[in-house]
């Protein structure tokens, strides 16, 4: 019992860290950088309401309530990570991130569902015939959101030291960051099957 439930979080791990499907990572990237670490319970709020997209999805699909064709959510999966880069590159240093905090909350709800029915198919798979699909996609989720939690660490660490050490302004900080995820996103969005 002890060994499904660390094997199922660990999975939820992997599936964040993989370094073969990093869109995950680029998204809680854009998402973070914008904040400090005194903004830590508004950045934990937004990462844990990207999980709650990203597992109703899984829900869904795994109940067989919802069937994505799976090029299209391929091709939105990028589109994501570009509106919040985007976003961030057109407000950095105007403090949009405090005053939009609905439309950002609902977003990266939003954001999360179309990233969990990327993940569905390859999910429906893990499941099988198990009658503990709830239970699994709960531990499942709690291992995304360790991965997550691991990664906006990482990345408010990295902007402290950018900003704190080599005087690198907020603002140029969130466009330099910004601009290198648009950078690897656009890529994405070309080969996408979607497109071809």
């Amino acid at each position: 019992m002890l060994d499904n439930f660390w094997f199922n979080v660990e999975y939820g791990i992997n599936h964040v860290l993989d370094i073969n499907a990093y869109d995950h990572v680029l998204f809680l990237i854009v998402l973070t950088i914008p904040y400090l670490f005194k903004d830590w319970k508004r950045v934990l709020l937004l990462v844990s309401l990207f999980t709650l997209g990203h597992t109703l999805s899984l829900v869904l699909a795994a109940y067989n309530v919802v069937s994505v064709n799976a090029s299209i959510v391929e091709f939105l999966i990028p589109v994501t990570i570009m509106f919040v880069a985007l976003f961030n590159v057109f407000t950095a240093g105007k403090g949009a991130q405090r005053e939009n905090v609905g439309v950002l909350f609902l977003s990266t709800l939003f954001f999360g569902l179309i990233h969990g029915l990327g993940f569905a198919r390859e999910f429906h798979m893990l499941l099988g015939d198990t009658d503990n699909k709830l239970i699994l996609l709960l531990e499942f989720a709690l291992g995304i959101e360790l991965a997550q939690i691991i990664i906006v660490f990482l990345v408010l660490f990295v902007g402290y030291v950018a900003q704190t050490v080599f005087r690198f302004s907020k603002r140029d900080w969130i466009m330099v960051i910004s601009a290198v995820v648009v950078g690897l996103v656009i890529p994405m969005l070309l080969n996408s099957d979607f497109l071809s």
